[in-house]
């Protein structure tokens, strides 16, 4: 049996790698397991894909020591727009110029790049790669994980981050609310012969939205964006089935010229879009992290900053448990960890699936949403999410109380994870100043939090129903 760890890591993505990280970073060691080779992972052409990374996202690389890698590869997202099918009436979001950007674009190559070379560099890390568990063990006073080439792993805590399809969540008997969207999104890279001035593009069609996310330019000054088209299931095999240059053709038409010439940047890629949502994310010294609890459609970029929030708030309880003397296995440690992210998973989700009880608004009474022309509609959410409150799910009581929360809505704790505070109604949040953390766990019921962050502030942020736009037609 190898060396026992504080934490077994059964996934080595990129929650999963920020996790060990992380956690490193406080003094927690790791184990972390991955099928794949990190140089299949991190090889030229290999993912196509790219991922908005938000503010509250940055603040945990940048504590856990990546800024340095990431802040040249990363482009700025100043501002986004939204449109009916491109025709009149556009609507732009930008924010204030001292608000700063909406987040940051990365290709996931650069983001597992700068995960993995970290982690090589990592004591606190054992990184098992191309490693497959046959076996998985919990018990009261530890885990084991035996590997298919016969090796133990052990360790205090279980972390299922394995992403959709985890056997790890599947084999504890977690229960899933789940959904097919019946759509697929095509996802590839675009070098354009015009600038994107750092501008996200949502464009909605009946069939369903086309986004394009801006990446920086190449060494040699070429424009490039990240596409995102999501078409229903029906079409999608004819449009997998297209020549590159049918492809472009097709893409061109939906993009109205707003690029100029365009070339494809990276491998075609596409995959099915679905909804599924954990009842329970802890269990006996297990815990489930990122696409393994939660899965959601892209729609607003949400899913991987979703993922890393439940990292930022597990390695904090973890710390302030172990600083007491508690396991990282115990079960207070575990339930802190699932009352903290149960709020703000169930938020982020409802806007993004859009198929929800009413919606009560700042200031307007409860709107009841009109059934979707083309089954659950996540472009209508998940449009609100983009615009106003970046991510942030607005639910009325009545949405609350289906979800079994009771009037618990949502502030931002200072490390930028949202978390339940009892007493106040759900509003948007913006930045105001920097200033040193000042929770405390007597006070708030929460994990106190020594860091210094950009502090958040609850305010009402009223949505005019005029700016939700959905299925290609506005409400």
């Amino acid at each position: 049996m190898s060396e026992t760890r504080d934490l077994v890591i059964l996934g080595g993505g990129l929650v999963g790698m920020t996790l060990a990280l992380a956690a490193a970073r406080a003094g927690i060691t790791s184990h972390v397991v991955d099928k794949a080779a990190p140089e299949e992972l991190t090889a030229e052409g290999a993912d196509g894909r790219a991922s908005a990374i938000s503010t509250a996202s940055w603040n945990l690389f940048t504590n856990i020591g990546l800024a340095g890698r990431l802040e040249p590869l990363g482009c700025p997202i100043e501002a986004i727009a939204v449109t009916d099918g491109m025709k009149p009436g556009r609507l732009n979001f930008r924010p204030e110029p001292e608000e700063g950007t909406l987040g940051r674009m990365f290709a996931n190559r650069d983001l597992r790049l700068a995960l993995f070379e970290a982690a090589r560099a990592e004591p606190a890390i054992v990184w098992h790669t191309s490693a497959e568990p046959a076996d998985r063990e919990r018990g009261p006073h530890g885990v084991s994980v035996t590997l298919k080439d016969g090796r133990v792993l052990a360790g205090n805590l279980l972390v299922a981050a394995e992403g959709r399809q985890s056997p790890t969540r599947d084999e504890a008997g977690f229960s899933l609310a789940k959904w097919d969207y019946s759509h697929r999104a095509m996802v590839t890279g675009l070098y354009h012969e015009k600038p994107h001035d750092n501008v996200a593009w949502e464009i909605f069609y009946p069939a369903g939205p086309f986004a394009l996310l801006p990446l920086l330019d190449t060494a040699d000054g070429r424009h490039r964006s990240a596409l995102v088209w999501t078409v229903a299931e029906k079409d999608a095999k004819g449009v997998i089935g297209l020549s590159d240059r049918a492809f472009l053709g097709e893409v061109a038409k939906h993009m109205h010229g707003i690029f100029g010439a365009i070339e494809l940047a990276a491998p075609r890629m596409s995959y099915p879009l679905s909804f599924h949502h954990a009842g329970r994310i802890v269990e006996e010294r297990l815990a489930v992290i990122g696409d393994a609890a939660h899965g959601m459609h892209p729609i607003a970029g949400q899913g991987l900053n979703l993922g890393l929030r439940d990292v930022g708030a597990l390695v904090e309880v973890l710390t302030e448990g172990m600083r007491i003397g508690l396991e990282p296995g115990d079960a207070q440690v575990l339930a802190r960890y699932e009352k903290w992210r149960s709020l703000d998973a169930f938020s982020v989700m409802a806007a993004t699936d859009g198929n929800q009880p009413p919606v009560r608004r700042a200031g307007s009474p409860a709107q009841r949403r009109p059934p979707p022309r083309h089954g659950r509609d996540p472009a209508r959410a998940g449009a609100q999410a983009l615009l106003h409150g970046r991510g942030a799910g607005r639910l009325g009581p009545s949405a609350r109380t289906a979800a079994g929360l009771g009037p618990s809505p949502a502030v931002a704790h200072p490390c930028g994870w949202i978390s339940p505070k009892p007493d106040q109604p759900l509003r948007g949040i913006r930045r105001e100043k920097v200033t040193p953390c000042s929770f405390s766990s007597e006070a708030q019921t929460l994990p106190p939090c020594s860091s210094t962050m950009v502090r958040q502030s609850v305010r009402p942020r009223p949505v005019p129903l005029s700016l939700v736009v959905t299925n290609g037609s506005k409400t």
